[in-house]
């Protein structure tokens, strides 16, 4: 089918590649020239394993194509699809101002009866606004249903859960443009579920919103753990062998991040409010994830007493691994408190350093190898669990401190990982190593 995808970010950029891969024609539209240059020469402007091998793949192939003229990118398409950010606002809801420019947008420039199929995460009822945003700007007389066909990509792995997913969710009101977006993604070869719009529209809030409350309580049981003598990582897999739980979302760690789970979460409790509901449960996931965010500091403070004039290297600052977004990522809330606190902070992360220092303190300073933050190091944290971060972290403190300290906010290493090393190892939800040596020792004797 002939697809314009409105929006190159990353659901959209991502969305319009994998649609070409499966054999369709696809055009992303764009109002940023400059980017639009870089995406013709298959340069994406973000981060993602595999993005920029199909982009290139699938241009060549004129499957793919992009432009900033709204005029030619939606004219005689079929199908449209709106994939443009919706920001958080200043009271948490979701702000629609790019969704409804995009649908007036539509409205005044199809020329043929099309399907509006709506990616970006919108709260319950916006499809139906949308839709009416549409009809109300024609230039022609021709109509636009409405599809609602939520992503559930994770950053990092987008490209393979586009292929591997567990369900595409097509919601709408009629039947025959639901049956349109589902023959588009027959070639995926995922479940197909169908829904009424409002279904799908809070299917993906819901969604998002139970991931987090999963994090957020493994998170407590692991803060809890600590006190009680318990492993949280035996706790984790003995609750995730439940088939009525699951394994998945149980990793204790300093929280969640990124550009779905903080601003979803808060979303949807705009929604209740707006709906004279209060969603006790989701406040409190918001609640202890922000505390979890900056664990490590105060486990530092109470280990050394004060961090002023300490030197701390801070490994990873990306929210998560294979991905260069920084948006609620927790060493934002660290950095901060640590700068506070009267530390010199060291950043170092293989993908995100520039996009890092958009938003962290001015007084952080930035290391282009991890070997050189180690070297300047009083003392390490662990933030994301780069491959590389995980890999060379132990062996390089070991190396390069003269008493190695490393706070591990991702639980990256086992007690047989750290047995015979001289490193002083404090992590999340499981007792410090130095603790375990010492009760050791004094079994020996």
């Amino acid at each position: 089918m002939k697809i314009a995808i409105i929006g190159t970010g990353y659901v959209g950029l991502v969305t319009g590649v994998c649609l070409a891969e499966i054999g369709h024609e696809v055009t992303c539209i764009d109002t940023n020239l400059e980017k639009v240059d870089q995406l013709k020469k298959g340069i994406s402007p973000i981060y993602e394993p595999g993005l920029e091998e199909l982009m290139e793949k699938n241009c060549a192939a004129g499957r793919l194509d992009f432009t900033n003229n709204s005029i030619i990118g939606l004219k005689d398409q079929e199908v449209i699809y709106i994939a443009v950010g919706t920001p958080q606002s200043e009271d948490g809801a979701a702000d629609l101002t790019y969704v409804f420019n995009a649908a007036r947008n539509i409205g005044e420039n199809i020329t043929r009866n099309v399907v509006v199929v709506t990616k970006s995460t919108v709260p319950i009822g916006t499809n139906a606004k949308v839709r009416q945003l549409v009809m109300s700007n024609l230039q022609d007389n021709v109509c636009a249903e409405v599809v609602s066909n939520p992503e559930f990509l994770r950053e990092g792995s987008a490209i393979h859960d586009s292929f591997n997913g567990d369900r595409i969710v097509i919601g709408t009101d009629n039947k025959e443009a639901g049956d349109i977006v589902e023959e588009i993604n027959k070639p995926f070869g995922l479940p197909i579920l169908r829904t009424s719009l409002h279904s799908a529209e809070m299917i993906k809030y819901a969604s998002n919103a139970f991931l987090a409350t999963k994090i957020s309580f493994i998170n407590e049981i692991a803060n809890l753990s600590e006190k009680t003598n318990a492993h949280i990582e035996e706790v984790a897999k003995g609750i995730g062998m439940d088939s009525r739980i699951g394994n998945k979302f149980l990793n204790a760690g300093i929280g969640y991040g990124g550009s779905c789970f903080p601003k979803d979460t808060q979303a949807l409790v705009k929604i209740s409010e707006d709906c004279n509901h209060d969603f006790h449960l989701l406040k409190s996931v918001i609640t202890i994830n922000e505390n979890q965010k900056t664990l490590l500091v105060r486990k530092a403070k109470e280990r050394f007493g004060t961090l002023t004039g300490m030197k701390v290297a801070l490994l990873g600052l990306a929210f998560k691994p294979e991905t260069d977004d920084m948006r609620e990522a927790a060493s934002i809330s660290v950095a901060h408190e640590l700068v506070e606190e009267g530390a010199e902070v060291i950043g170092y992360d293989p993908i995100a350093a520039d996009n890092a220092k958009k938003v962290l303190p001015e007084e952080v300073l930035y290391a282009d190898q991890i070997e050189e933050a180690i070297k300047q190091a009083d003392v390490v944290f662990i933030l994301t669990e780069w491959k590389e971060i995980v890999e060379k972290t132990l062996i390089l403190s070991t190396l390069f401190m003269n008493e190695p300290i490393i706070f591990d906010g991702r639980n990256c290493y086992t007690n047989e990982d750290l047995y015979n090393l001289e490193v002083e190892y404090i992590s999340v939800g499981r007792e410090n190593l130095s603790k375990i040596r010492e009760n050791r020792v004094a079994a020996v004797i």
